[in-house]
Formats: structure tokens, C-alpha cells, sequence
């Protein structure tokens, strides 16, 4: 309703950017529905010149048994200061029981 507090409230919090935490929440919930599934961590998060975010996330792309054996994906993912996801790409793919080489 436009005429009730809060979507005053709302309406005004639009132009404010989101704190890193609301950020990476927002991400990773709208990454997990573009890819149908789940992102379990972001590994790496940081802020660029312009406001928006670069992050590192870790995707699910095919559980197995035992887990160990699950295909997981890591995407960076270039986010805007209200948390939108505005490009993403996978980087590398691996199997979640094996030691990163580098």
C-alpha cells in the first residue's frame, strides 16, 4: 500500500546500500534459484570501487555417496550495493573430498 509507513520506510531503505551480511544473504539466496542449487559458503567477498561486491561462492552441483564425492563449483559473483546479482560465473569445479592443489 502506498500509503502506509512502511512502504514509505521501504521505498527510502532502496537507495541505501545493504550491509556485507545482507549483501552475501542476498546473493547466495538469488544464485541458488538461477542455478536450482544450493550455495554452501562464499568463500571470498570484497568490495569494488564502484560499491557493488565480488564474491566467491560454493555451490552444490551434484551430491553423491558418500558426500565426499559431491561435485561442488566455485562462481564469482559481481553483485550491486543493494545485493543483486548482476554477473556471475563458474571457475572451477571439484570433487568436495579432494585438497585444493594450490
Amino acid at each position: 500500500m502506498p500509503d502506509s509507513p512502511e512502504y514509505g520506510t521501504e521505498k527510502a531503505n532502496e537507495a541505501e546500500p545493504l550491509p556485507v551480511a545482507g549483501v552475501i544473504r542476498a546473493a547466495t539466496e538469488q544464485l541458488s534459484q538461477l542455478l536450482a542449487q544450493p550455495a554452501e559458503a562464499v568463500s571470498s567477498c570484497a568490495q569494488d570501487d564502484d560499491g557493488g561486491w565480488r564474491l566467491s561462492v560454493e555451490v552444490l552441483e551434484l551430491r553423491r555417496v558418500p558426500d565426499t564425492m559431491s561435485l561442488l563449483a566455485s562462481y564469482d559473483v559481481d553483485v550491486d550495493g543493494r545485493g543483486r546479482i548482476v554477473g556471475y560465473r563458474r571457475t572451477r569445479r571439484y570433487e568436495r573430498g579432494r585438497a585444493d592443489g594450490r
